[in-house]
């Protein structure tokens, strides 16, 4: 009887300490799902948001790589295109002073005169006939490359005034409807003494030294005496289209239908000088 009750009690001792193991470990795994509640994924989403900025970086980091080997691969090339540049400009520059050079040409004596010797008891002294010590044209050999270039010459019968072909009533009527619109003859004719005007500064500014030109006037003055030694455009008298200024002609609509019957009848020819739209007046037959 006494072995059944100690039997009896350490079978109850088991008891209690396995009952005791396992309450233990539901309080651990308790604990667990209470720590599991109170930090949730936010902690993944952290090291997702360190991971996506570390690649953001390394994406930076390989572009500014990309680009300093693309800088590297363009400094040839941009030596190369300074290169072009400033012998662009040294072309540029040479084109410039034969065209200088050729109008010192144009005023070159075309064969000097015979050296005439004249001997008296005192001295002897070489003279030039019919030429002064100052005699221009020989100071025009003088002339250094830098220098103002001289005038165009004049023409041996004295320079001629653009020409005003006026158009005639029975001319702007015989123009199509389309072609006439509204224009009148006045107007016409108001817009072809306007050319004249044009021209007539043109002219001058080519024959004016420089002394007698205003300084603002200097570049456009060797502009126009280059346009003048042009083919179709030399010994003719024009304007430039940056002339058009009024007071009747302007480059409106109106000023642009005057130009279209002005070339249909004759009375302008045009061309292109480089970026310069240039207008020759012509003479009646």
């Amino acid at each position: 009887m006494m072995m059944m009750d100690s039997t009896t009690e350490a079978s109850g001792s088991s008891l209690e300490s396995l009952m005791s193991s396992f309450n233990a470990r539901i309080t651990h795994l308790q604990e667990l799902v209470i720590a599991r509640n109170m930090f949730p994924a936010s902690s993944m989403a952290d090291l997702s948001a360190v991971d996506a900025a570390v690649k953001a970086m390394e994406l930076q980091v390989q572009a500014i790589k990309d680009r300093l080997r693309e800088e590297t691969q363009a400094i040839p090339k941009t030596k190369a295109f300074i290169l072009l540049y400033y012998l662009h400009k040294l072309i540029s520059a040479s084109l410039k002073q034969q065209k200088k050079l050729q109008n010192m040409s144009l005023h070159a004596p075309s064969q000097l005169p015979d050296r005439v010797t004249v001997s008296d008891s005192n001295t002897s002294r070489c003279l030039l006939p019919e030429f002064s010590v100052q005699d221009p044209g020989l100071e025009a050999l003088n002339l250094k490359v830098n220098e103002e270039p001289a005038p165009l010459p004049k023409e041996k019968k004295g320079r001629s005034s653009p020409p005003m072909w006026h158009v005639t009533a029975s001319e702007l009527d015989s123009l199509s409807s389309y072609m006439r619109g509204r224009l009148t003859l006045e107007k016409v004719n108001a817009a072809i003494n306007d050319m004249a005007s044009y021209a007539e500064a043109n002219a001058q500014l080519i024959i004016a030294p420089k002394k007698k030109l205003a300084e603002n006037l200097w570049e456009k003055a060797l502009e126009i005496r280059d346009i003048a030694t042009m083919e179709g455009v030399k010994g003719k008298h024009f304007f430039l289209e940056a002339d058009i200024k009024g007071p009747s002609l302007k480059l409106d609509n109106t000023g642009k239908a005057i130009l279209t019957v002005l070339r249909h009848l004759g009375r302008i020819n045009e061309t292109r000088v480089g970026h310069h739209r240039i207008i020759i007046l012509q003479k009646p037959n």
